[in-house]
């Protein structure tokens, strides 16, 4: 199963919470820093298309500099996404395949922001999105990223609109109320997901 949803719609408060209840989960954005960490061939990558600029004094890349640069300009955001991509999602491939042999869970998550934009949603049993309106979204990016409100537009612009995403989804978490309200909602999901994985196919 894939959870995904949009900058600043809560989806690691939700992956926390299926987490909690007992799900195998696996995120994404842990697997792109990865990806790209000192080292790792994904760097030299990196660092090649833009520049030794994007890096550190301790060799490692800056990436507030590297997010404004690709934030602001739709070709280096697909240049370092055509990187990333293809490392992450084989490693969320062995995972799933992993968890497959030890089997002790029928559901395993893995939060993928981008999913809709990769146009990998097909390669999953069920997508569950992570909700909020777009003017929430804006203020908690602003708020935790402490970005300015073009920038914050930028980012979310950089994704398929959550409302879009909200209406592929086969279920939805609404997290724009309280965190209780949203912790009720993982339950929910998370009961009929296992319900779901339970039937005979």
């Amino acid at each position: 199963m894939a959870l995904t949803g949009g900058i600043g719609t809560g989806k690691s408060f939700c992956l926390a919470r299926f987490a909690e209840l007992g799900a195998p989960t696996i995120d994404a954005d842990g697997l792109a820093r990865h990806a790209i960490a000192p080292g790792t061939a994904g760097c030299d990558r990196v660092v090649a298309r833009f520049g030794a600029a994007i890096l550190k004094a301790d060799g490692s890349l800056d990436r507030e500099a590297l997010g404004a640069l690709v934030f602001s300009d739709v070709d280096a955001r697909r240049a370092l996404e055509a990187i990333i991509h293809p490392v992450v999602y084989a490693a969320i491939e062995r995972w799933f395949e992993g968890h497959s042999r030890t089997g002790h869970s029928a559901v395993a998550i893995a939060d993928i922001p981008l999913l809709f934009e990769t146009q990998r949603e097909g390669e999953f049993d069920k997508v569950v999105v992570a909700f909020c309106p777009v003017e929430l979204q804006k203020a908690r990016v602003m708020e935790r990223d402490g970005l300015s409100g073009a920038e914050a537009d930028r980012r979310i612009a950089s994704q398929l609109p959550i409302e879009e995403k909200a209406g592929k989804a086969d279920h939805v978490i609404d997290t724009s109320r309280t965190f209780d309200d949203t912790t009720r909602q993982v339950r929910e999901v998370w009961a009929k997901l296992r319900d779901a994985a339970s039937q005979p196919r």
